[in-house]
């Protein structure tokens, strides 16, 4: 067979050749760069010359290249543009690369080698990065089960081995559950209060199906805005259990035993390493360091923002009783949040997205990190993609020096799971004098445009644009060494801190007169708008805080003790949320079964990193606010000491370097208004 999968990329900047790779192209072209890999290892282990870090370091770094690459290519692609064909191969590829990882880890000869480096690290006069690279990989052999016995390794290649199985199930149950349901509204009076974008892109979600009326969907772009405007009450309690409901009916994709089955799955793989349970195991890896010091964390700010949602939860009740509601719904709480934010700041959605079509956003965006990262990006049009909405740019510097290739996917698809997220396709990294550049993604699922309007984004689109865009200049100006120190591949609760930095320009008037003009008239935003969105910026905070720590608890709930007593995944997450819960429960909705992040994503036992990070981001963006938000000085000091080193360096180490001071979650409560 002629596999493209197999070959060197001879394609602009080596990108993947998606028009040339088929779905039969990938269980072979797996299968053999498994044994390539594994013949790149074998080479190392039988190295007749004693193990230095040169030649076992430096040599395992670089072994399996071509698995790397079709790994990428194919789980990016069973994310963003999956079908069964798919899904059925990576059910099947999962396990084999679960087995050749433990292979690796699990290496003796291998590991006798990492050791005796190990063991002299102190006199092979290693710089901080490559005794990062000895010690990150030192570690991650111990703590994959190097040092166990030959039953219990087997042992943790089935756990290992399950778990793969059970994450790519859980993910394929959620997709399955929101791409099958849909409300159809056939009369007009069902569509009051909900914006003309939004009935406009329902009746061409209905077109598209052939279906008479109109077409809401559990994607964010047609679910979010029928929850925030529709008047239809009885309607938005429907779709809002269909949501609540995903991964939790009596079906095929029920997730309920899953969910048992991962925690547990992870508490015994922890124990057998002799960890009290996943978190322990997870969190020694983390800034955190262990989950008694998340926990008091959590609680902290919990008892900073409870009050403080409580008080506003009591806003929301106190609107909607003026419109004969007894008590509040979790299908109330959006539209009653919109209507209280229009009578507090006058000031809405609708009237906001006028002023960010899609173009205009992305193009602010590359004039921001321009600005203070000296970037420049070109869109190319000789990039394969794999769907034809992707769009290419090339990204270069000042000096006309490629950065990185850029693509971008924005819009909902039946083959694309929900939510937003960055990833990459080719990894940076430096061999001899070349310095290998990074292909970065960054994939959304924003309104789409209609016959009559451009993709008009809500502000919270905005966000999340400038949110992954901050995910994707963290790859796209990796400056290391090796592969896997480069980029994202840092700490979990440190990789937010770049994106969620990105987020505080948008409430900044310097930079949304930048891209926010008027699709039509091209008129720059007027000043009391903007002036409105700063004003607006801690509404609801509380509630938002509160919401985000019940993940986080739930979270931890789940991995920091021992699951086995767990029969009940809905009473389960009702105990956990306790002492979270401002709406009343909905009998038939679970988070749980949906809650990919932990189940299905990397953020087991790390879901509080969001809200670590936000401390990280508040304090780092003191640093530009104090002496501008374009000032290049502050900008090169985050680029040089956060952006480009990687995981290089432990993560406060970087972080001190920058702001010459470790972070306080002062900086958080106050931005917040939670500050008391």
């Amino acid at each position: 067979m002629n596999n493209p999968l197999l070959k060197d990329f001879e394609t602009p900047f080596g990108s993947a050749p998606f028009s040339t790779i088929k779905n039969d192209h990938f269980l072979p072209a797996f299968e053999t760069a498994i044994k390539e890999a594994k013949k790149e290892i074998n080479q190392i282990v039988t190295n007749p010359e004693p193990a230095d870090f040169e030649n076992t370091l430096v040599a395992l770094e670089f072994s399996g290249n071509r698995l790397n690459r079709i790994s990428s290519v194919f789980f990016n692609l069973n994310a963003a543009e999956t079908s069964d064909e798919i899904q059925k191969i990576a059910q099947e590829v999962s396990p084999m690369l679960s087995e050749f990882a433990n292979d690796i880890s699990l290496n003796k000869d291998l590991f006798k080698r990492i050791e005796a480096v190990y063991a002299k690290r102190k006199n092979l006069g290693l710089n901080p990065e490559q005794l990062m690279l000895l010690e990150k990989n030192y570690k991650a052999f111990v703590r994959n089960g190097s040092n166990l016995n030959e039953k219990d390794k087997e042992i943790l290649r089935e756990i290992d081995k399950k778990k793969s199985k059970l994450g790519l199930k859980f993910g394929e149950n959620i997709l399955a559950e929101t791409n099958q349901y849909e409300l159809i509204i056939k009369e007009e009076k069902d569509l009051s209060g909900l914006p003309e974008g939004v009935i406009e892109a329902a009746r061409m979600m209905a077109e598209d199906k052939k279906i008479e009326g109109w077409v809401f969907t559990l994607d964010y772009p047609s679910y979010i805005p029928f929850m925030t405007y529709a008047d239809n009450r009885v309607l938005r309690e429907k779709i809002s259990k269909a949501f609540g409901a995903r991964g939790m009916q009596k079906n095929e994709y029920n997730n309920e035993q899953i969910v048992i089955d991962i925690a547990n799955l992870r508490y015994q793989r922890a124990n057998l390493l002799g960890y009290a349970s996943h978190a322990h195991y997870v969190l020694e890896e983390r800034m955190a360091e262990e989950p008694e010091k998340v926990q008091v964390f959590l609680e902290k700010l919990l008892t900073k923002a409870k009050p403080a949602a409580e008080k506003e939860f009591q806003m929301l009740k106190d609107l909607a009783q003026k419109d004969g509601l007894d008590r509040i719904e979790k299908w109330d709480g959006a539209y009653y949040a919109e209507k209280l934010k229009k009578i507090l700041f006058d000031l809405d959605d609708e009237k906001l997205k006028p002023y960010f079509k899609l173009e205009n956003v992305i193009q602010g965006v590359f004039d921001i990190a321009g600005k203070l990262y000296d970037l420049r990006f070109k869109s190319v049009n000789n990039v394969d993609t794999y769907h034809k909405e992707v769009k290419t740019y090339e990204v270069s510097n000042s000096k006309g020096e490629l950065v990185a290739l850029f693509y971008a996917d924005f819009f909902p698809r039946k083959g694309k799971r929900n939510g937003a997220w960055m990833t990459s396709y080719k990894a940076q990294w430096v061999e001899g004098e070349i310095n290998s550049r990074p292909h970065i993604s960054i994939v959304c699922n924003f309104t789409k445009p209609t016959a009559s309007k451009p993709s008009l984004l809500t502000f919270n689109e905005v966000t999340t644009l400038f949110h992954e865009f901050g995910h994707a200049l963290h790859g796209m100006l990796a400056n290391t060494t090796y592969p896997n120190l480069s980029g994202t591949n840092v700490y979990w609760d440190f990789v937010e801190l770049p994106s969620q930095i990105l987020e505080n320009w948008c409430f900044e008037k310097e930079a949304l007169t930048l891209f926010a003009r008027h699709y039509v008239n091209k008129e720059p935003i007027p000043m009391e708008l903007v002036q409105k969105i700063k004003d607006s910026s801690n509404f609801l905070e509380g509630i938002a805080t509160l919401r985000q720590l019940s993940f986080g608890m739930l979270d931890m709930s789940y991995h920091a003790h021992d699951p086995s007593g767990i029969s009940n995944v809905k009473k389960f997450e009702k105990e956990a949320f306790g002492d979270t819960q401002l709406y009343p429960d909905v009998a038939e909705n679970c988070m749980s079964t949906a809650f990919s992040h932990i189940f299905q994503g990397g953020y087991s036992a790390g879901y509080y990193s969001y809200k670590w990070a936000e401390v990280l981001d508040a304090d780092a963006f003191e640093a530009f606010k104090d002496a501008g938000i374009f000032n290049k000085e502050v900008a090169n000091r985050f680029k040089e000491n956060v952006l480009s080193k990687g995981g290089t360096e432990k993560p406060m180490v970087l972080y001190k370097r920058f702001r010459g001071k470790e972070p306080t979650v002062d900086a958080l409560l106050k931005r917040a208004g939670l500050l008391h």
